[in-house]
């Protein structure tokens, strides 16, 4: 490897596994609190520069937090050389701003409730200091800009006691001697001042003097968020995913049958580029469950299905992509066949890596790592959660099976993540070699609950099938820990540069670095 013109020797093997710790919790869960069902987040998304984190919840609210670490000492890289302290300090965030993105709707055609929650947000670029963000719930794309304002104030009434104001005239305890007032507003200068009309009457020394307040603008500053545009009546189903395009100039929605391109400019036009609907719906075998643009190549995206395929289209084809350019799908064992294949097999979250080569997908049971050159198969499979395979038909009746859990890479490519129940999430090595997995636990103590599995099992897991069977004979996981499928850890983001995991369970904002 080569870090600028400094030759790195390259190390002999994959790199070690990293030490979670725990760095800071927003919205703590007090024992035995309940939770609100609108507090509950269910967006989240680092900015490209890591510096600012946006969460979405169920409530319709989009919570900003920004880096302070970073702005605490104020001074240059050659000053931080010379003092004591060390440069390198994990990422720490502090709470910005919040405001309500949306609002429960009524759609009066189709007699449906639109609820407020946040399905997904998505930072943009900035400008001049102020930062963009697409969110949006099931059916509206919101695009808002949130800026510092300087708070306006009023310094001081000025108020002057000789002077005073009646009916547009100068009404004052001035002399008599002064001329007669000018004529306003069509009024005789000879006819009283002191009535105008039967409705109105002054009294006979004219108004009190008026005071006027002098408004001055204050060094203090205010965020304000303000909403943009509004991108709406595209979608038939539920929006699943919005994501922006490489050249800062458009995004894509996806719901279950449709995707749309958009301009940000243009908020009451898109384009159909990918259709699925069959003219006849019993026809229909699948739909579009994620999607997300290249982060490189502006004309290339890809989108997953509930049949655990992705393809890859391009957009320099056709206007409309319904044919793709590549399909990647892994071939089904034969005689692995159940009533939960299909189910288990929908893929809930597709996310490219930085540099675009790869794309990391998460179904119900296992993280897939996919290299685009190569359609074949996945080049990693990693379990998530094996040991829940033999519960599955409990998992169907409480319709836990139909969870959406989302993935995450790290920024230089060599780990993945992804949640699972009882607040765990479990991170995997994916550089040749590697057998990091690590779980971890939202809490405090993060390395409270280890299973020991590994990181990189075949596809057929023979060599621990006997230490998970015993275990799920109990209802707990292979370490023996009860599971809890009420308590689910779906969303998290990799922080883009660093080695910091925001994550969420319920209303509670997770994060660890290492």
């Amino acid at each position: 490897m080569k870090g600028g013109d400094e030759e790195v020797a390259t190390p002999a093997g994959p790199p070690q596994p990293l030490d979670w710790k725990f760095s800071q919790v927003f919205g703590e869960r007090i024992a035995g609190e309940e939770i609100q069902e609108v507090d509950i987040i269910s967006a989240i998304e680092f900015d490209k520069t890591g510096d600012h984190l946006a969460t979405g919840d169920r409530g319709g609210r989009v919570v900003l937090f920004e880096r302070t670490d970073a702005k605490d000492h104020g001074l240059s890289r050659r000053d931080l050389e010379r003092t004591d302290y060390p440069i390198s300090r994990h990422p720490e965030f502090r709470y910005k701003t919040e405001f309500q993105s949306h609002e429960p709707e009524f759609d009066y055609l189709k007699s449906l409730e639109i609820e407020e929650k946040i399905n997904k947000i998505r930072w943009c670029q900035t400008a001049n200091s102020a930062l963009f963000l697409l969110s949006t719930n099931d059916k509206t794309i919101k695009f808002w800009k949130v800026q510092e304002k300087k708070i306006k104030k009023i310094s001081k009434i000025i108020a002057d006691p000789s002077k005073a104001v009646g009916n547009g005239n100068v009404a004052s305890s001035s002399n008599s001697n002064s001329p007669k007032p000018f004529p306003t507003n069509g009024v005789s200068p000879d006819r009283s001042c002191n009535h105008l009309g039967n409705d109105l009457s002054f009294p006979p020394g004219g108004l009190p003097s008026l005071c006027l307040p002098v408004v001055v603008t204050s060094q203090e500053t205010n965020l304000v968020a303000r909403c943009r545009r509004v991108y709406g009546h595209a979608h038939d189903y539920h929006i699943n995913s919005i994501s922006n395009n490489s050249d800062g100039e458009t995004f894509i929605s996806a719901d279950d049958l449709r995707i749309n391109l958009w301009n940000l400019e243009i908020s009451n036009q898109s384009f159909n580029i990918v259709d699925l609907k069959p003219a006849n719906m019993e026809d229909l075998t699948e739909v579009i469950t994620s999607a997300e643009f290249h982060p490189a190549h502006c004309n290339m995206l890809a989108y997953s299905s509930s049949k655990g395929s992705i393809r890859l289209i391009d957009l320099r084809q056709s206007a409309l992509c319904d044919s793709h350019a590549k399909l990647f799908e892994e071939s089904e064992a034969p005689g692995s066949r159940s009533f939960f294949t299909e189910i288990i097999a929908s893929i809930s979250d597709i996310k490219f890596a930085k540099d675009g080569r790869y794309i990391l997908s998460r179904d119900y049971m296992t993280l897939k790592l996919w290299d685009i050159n190569m359609d074949s198969g996945p080049v990693a499979t990693f379990q998530v959660h094996e040991y829940l395979r033999p519960k599955l038909c409990d998992l169907y009746e409480n319709d836990s099976i139909f969870d959406k859990f989302e993935c995450c890479l790290s920024g230089d490519g060599l780990r993945v993540a992804t949640g699972s129940y009882s607040n765990l999430f479990r991170v995997f090595g994916c550089a040749p070699g590697s057998t990091e997995a690590t779980t971890l636990e939202a809490t405090k103590n993060p390395m409270r609950r280890q299973v020991q599995t590994p990181s990189r099992p075949s596809r057929s897991l023979n060599s621990i099938t006997r230490v998970v069977r015993q275990a799920e004979t109990l209802g707990v996981d292979a370490n023996g820990n009860s599971l809890d499928f009420t308590t689910k850890l779906l969303h998290l983001a990799w922080h883009p540069t660093e080695n910091l995991i925001a994550c969420v369970a319920a209303n509670s904002l997770y994060m660890y670095y290492a």
